[in-house]
């Protein structure tokens, strides 16, 4: 390989790049655009469930329970209903999730040291909302009821039974377990993964579409010269475009980063190779613009987001699907972002992942280099 044939080749596709607009917007935009409408849009957090509440007892206990429910952040007090009927409309138009209904005689049965039921209403339309709220709810009436049974003990003359195990929770590297701080991370595999193939997947495919490629084919350069030479200006973009996620995480959405940035930039280059590798390796295949930017949406995009643990935890998944996810690549990407962002881990511990990294990237690198071989030949 020529160092100038290289050159010549990078500087002609760094050319392209600067003079089309929709390359330069794609590389550096439409990451932009997917970093703030996914970091703002994207959280899994339930916060201020929508509630109503139906008090037909309507006495200073009723209303100690109920100020457990407003004084928590996890619910918002729609409005007080008085009848089954407006419960019903408010959860049909979703102005309320769940519904409280407190029985009349909730005060009288209370004060005579019997359970008191309350009943909870929850729209099942979205069951894990519903579910986790129902933990909240729970979590809420439990609290109220320990009071009360420690309030009657205490004015009965006993003394409170001992608590045989004694919790003491601690969350170790989202301590607030925000859903931004680990969806962030693996965002930026995503928008890599994705913006990496998509654009190499034009390189070559631009060529022969335009007519361009047999004079390439003519000149004595070699297929791995103009491999190299075309993925180095999206390499390039690969890095810049990594630089402003990692800026807009810390300045925008205030990330944490508590691992090396050195290890992170090392880690992303390794799996920018890979991806820019498959992008390269589509389009030497499909000679088609168009054919070889929607097989790289296919190839990376749903896999990305459904396979790679980014959204859903792949453990949950089906045993043939978690075998699936074995062979992509986001999945191990993100991982190491997570470890690095959240964890301050290092390579000892992400040897595995990065190992799969370099081995896809030399794989994916060498069939595009003799698949192009065969076609100038």
């Amino acid at each position: 390989m020529k160092i100038q044939r290289i050159r010549a080749i990078a500087k002609k596709e760094f050319l392209h790049v600067f003079r089309d607009w929709r390359s330069l917007g794609m590389g550096i935009a439409i990451p932009m655009v997917m970093l703030f409408l996914f970091g703002y849009a994207l959280t899994l957090d339930v916060d201020r469930v929508p509630l109503v509440v139906w008090d037909q007892s309507n006495t200073p206990a009723s209303r100690e329970l109920l100020s457990g429910f407003t004084g928590s952040r996890y619910f918002a007090l729609q409005r007080h209903a008085t009848s089954y009927r407006e419960i019903e409309h408010a959860i049909d138009n979703r102005s309320a999730l769940i519904a409280l209904i407190i029985p009349h005689d909730f005060a009288r049965v209370i004060e005579a040291g019997r359970t008191a039921p309350v009943q909870a209403i929850l729209d099942g339309s979205d069951p894990n909302t519903a579910t986790i709220a129902l933990g909240y709810a729970e979590a809420v009436t439990g609290g109220y009821s320990r009071s009360v049974a420690l309030e009657q003990i205490g004015r009965m003359g006993m003394t409170p039974p001992r608590t045989m195990i004694d919790v003491r929770p601690r969350v170790w590297f989202n301590a607030d377990m925000t859903s931004r701080d680990y969806i962030f991370p693996g965002l930026i595999a995503i928008i890599m993964m994705v913006i990496a193939a998509l654009l190499t997947s034009l390189t070559v495919a631009r060529e022969w579409e335009t007519g361009t490629m047999e004079q390439l084919i003519a000149t004595p350069l070699t297929g791995p010269e103009l491999i190299i030479g075309k993925l180095a200006p999206y390499f390039a973009i690969g890095i810049l475009d990594l630089v402003l996620c990692v800026i807009v995480g810390q300045l925008c959405f205030n990330i944490p980063l508590r691992g090396s940035l050195l290890l992170l930039f090392a880690m992303s280059l390794i799996f920018l190779v890979g991806a820019l590798g498959l992008g390269i390796l589509i389009s030497i295949v499909a000679k088609s613009q168009l054919v070889a930017s929607q097989v790289a949406l296919v190839v990376t995009m749903l896999p990305a987001f459904l396979l790679s643990g980014f959204i859903f935890p792949i453990a949950n998944m089906p045993l043939p699907i978690q075998w699936v996810t074995y062979i992509i690549t986001a999945r191990y990407f993100v991982a190491i972002l997570r470890g690095i962002y959240l964890k301050d881990v290092g390579l000892d511990i992400l040897a595995g992942e990065a190992g799969f990294l370099a081995g896809f990237s030399v794989v994916v690198l060498t069939l595009a280099i003799r698949k192009f071989r065969k076609r100038i030949e």
